[in-house]
């Protein structure tokens, strides 16, 4: 299908170069590397713990870190935090974290090297009111905006500090809402409305992101900037700040962030990103820094990372030389692209039959193993439950081809049945670009196997992390692209750990709910409660109902907004009290937390979504058993 540029290249990978903006001494975008930014989880009242998180993070490799700002009397004690930062040697910069309160956020301007603001709730409220606008009455709260903004815009622009225009998907305006609905489209013309005051002004020292918690959303929103900004102009060519929000933690917020983070870095997307997990935000980094490193590798590296960049660099060269592959796709230039890159499409297949099991059509994205792995669990498949594989590859009558051979695939789509496809092992292609050419080619009846990697693990001591956000990266993109009817982790050489990931691959795009979904943001100053014991409390209770979605948040800034889509809703509505939602709807408040899990426990069971917890040990291959680093 013919779309507008989102990308240099989704054929192959090329980075999108914008302009650079200055972060204190960090510049972003440019010829700059990718850089990996966190968030102190603290109190920002608590000087001395945030400077010792701080200190901690850039430690381990962090670049920009990221303090919570919620009412002025915080954005001030940014001051005492940045003074005592630089009295003990570390000039990392600091960005400023603004929800709701203008105020805050020109306190806040003079003491951090750059300020983050959300349009959905810099200026505007958010009470779920539905309202027409005129047009007269549209631009009558667009001038109300740029009157609340425009002194934050002078005061950065008379500092020399940047600005980063930070959309979330769960805090659309009421205003954006009624007009373009809970939408990639309305998250883009959120902030589209402040960077055009921005420019109006002459100031340029901004960043834009796209958050969502739904990988699928936050990829189309991101696609569909970038394509807007190449409409624009060459000098709308801003820096992109990529994250996945409200990820959760384990391997399931890590296989979140890499669907989302991983899929728009391989397209060329992104200059800087944050992965947001439930848990000490030291262990965010080595998940970013594994993330960006291939598209890092050649780039100028900051001396404190050097030593990091050194560690990763046999991996680094490994999956640069694959990026940057003999492949020259000049035959697919100008051509259709097998996916729609702003709306969600699944490839329209035919179902046919594989090793005896139905795919394609409206099925099940199905998982594969192959025989000898097969071999190593065959003896405990049928306790394995939901989590079991469907099809061993060498039985289920595949074809393997190089998606280059124009001849074999001219006789697959000459044959009146509808075939199984995949792509040869070991050719000299990413895994993203050879799916999505094979797509492209490919009469769309015929079914296709997807894999994570063309180069089988035959390494039994690869980390099971690295396995994870690689296979994550590329089953995730094409997963989100419409492309695939069966997935093959061969990424990963442990048969049980290969299968448990396909499965929590499939759940994370929303493309198959084996398990309870959980949306759970990261901890920051905002917090009303401990978001990793309050989370592991709930899952505790309630892993084992299946296809429930939960949200838990820590504060009311994307809680319903992100809970959307949720069954149930656990959120912070006071310091030591607790909201519950049925949906985007607040039905009980201000419930002590400690009776808070139980009181959630009865409302789902009021739902009657509830079951007891079954007895066989099925259940131990869903859960996330990623050790925390």
């Amino acid at each position: 299908m013919k779309a507008p540029v989102y990308c240099p290249d989704p054929w192959l990978y090329h980075r999108r170069l914008t302009r650079e903006v200055q972060v204190g001494k960090v510049g972003v975008g440019g010829t700059n590397p990718i850089r990996v930014q966190s968030m102190l989880t603290c109190d920002t009242m608590d000087t001395a713990e945030c400077i010792q998180q701080t200190l901690d993070l850039v430690k381990v490799g962090c670049e920009i870190v990221r303090i919570t700002a919620p009412t002025v009397k915080d954005s001030k004690n940014l001051r005492l935090i940045k003074e005592g930062l630089l009295e003990r040697g570390c000039d990392v910069p600091i960005v400023a974290d603004i929800h709701f309160k203008p105020e805050a956020a020109l306190e806040a301007a003079q003491w951090v090297e750059k300020v983050r603001i959300n349009p959905g709730n810099y200026a505007d409220s958010k009470k779920f009111v539905v309202k027409e606008y005129s047009d007269d009455q549209y631009l009558e709260e667009l001038q109300r905006i740029r009157e609340r903004f425009t002194p934050l815009v002078k005061l950065c622009q008379e500092r020399g500090i940047s600005i980063r225009i930070g959309t979330n998907h769960g805090s659309l305006s009421d205003r954006i809402m009624n007009r373009y609905g809970d939408t990639p489209l309305g998250m883009v013309e959120s902030a589209l409305e402040f960077a055009r005051i921005a420019r109006d002004l002459g100031y340029h020292a901004f960043i834009f992101s796209m958050k969502a918690s739904n990988p699928k959303v936050m990829i189309s929103a991101y696609r569909l900037l970038a394509s807007r900004l190449y409409a624009e102009g060459p000098d709308w060519n801003y820096p992109l700040h990529l994250g996945v929000t409200e990820a959760g933690d384990g391997e399931d917020g890590r296989i979140k962030s890499a669907i989302g983070i991983g899929s728009l870095l391989a397209d060329g997307l992104g200059d800087t990103i944050r992965v947001s997990l439930t848990e000490d935000s030291v262990h965010e980094i080595p998940v970013a820094q594994t993330l960006v490193a291939p598209y890092n590798a050649g780039n100028a590296v900051s001396a404190e990372n050097a030593g990091n960049e050194t560690n990763h660099q046999s991996r680094i060269t490994n999956h640069a030389s694959r990026l940057t592959s003999h492949f020259s796709p000049l035959a697919t230039h100008g051509e259709a692209l097998p996916y729609d890159p702003f709306h969600f499409e699944k490839r329209a297949t035919e179902k046919i039959q594989a090793d005896g099991v139905d795919l394609g059509g409206e099925e099940l994205i199905r998982v594969a193993i192959s025989r000898s792995n097969f071999e190593k669990i065959a003896h405990k498949v049928d306790k394995m439950g939901d989590f079991k594989p469907e099809i061993v590859v060498e039985d289920s009558g595949v074809i393997a081809l190089d998606p280059r051979d124009s001849r074999k695939i001219a006789e697959i789509n000459d044959n009146a049945e509808a075939c199984l496809v995949t792509v040869t092992d070991g050719i000299d292609l990413p895994t993203i670009t050879a799916f999505r050419l094979l797509a492209a080619q490919l009469e769309a009846r015929h079914p296709i196997l997807l894999k994570d990697t063309l180069i089988p693990s035959r390494d039994s001591g690869k980390e099971f992390v690295e396995a994870l956000l690689e296979s994550a990266t590329n089953l995730g993109a094409l997963i989100c692209d419409g492309i695939g009817d069966v997935i093959l982790v061969q990424g990963e050489e442990a048969a049980g750990q290969s299968l448990r990931l396909a499965y929590n691959i499939l759940q994370a795009a929303g493309s198959r709910i084996f398990k309870t979904d959980y949306v759970a943001c990261p901890s920051c100053g905002r917090t009303l409660f401990n978001l990793q014991t309050t989370t592991a409390r709930i899952k505790a209770e309630t892993t084992h109902l299946k296809g429930v979605k939960i949200a838990i948040m820590g504060c009311i800034v994307n809680g319903p907004g992100e809970m959307a889509d949720a069954d149930f809703g656990y959120v912070g509505g006071a310091p030591g009290k607790v909201n519950l939602y049925v949906g985007k709807t607040a039905v009980k408040f201000n419930i002590p937390e400690v009776e808070a899990v139980h009181r959630l426990v009865d409302l789902i069971k009021e739902h009657g979504r509830w079951i007891e917890k079954p007895a066989e040990p099925a259940q131990v291959m869903a859960q996330s058993a990623v050790p925390v680093p």
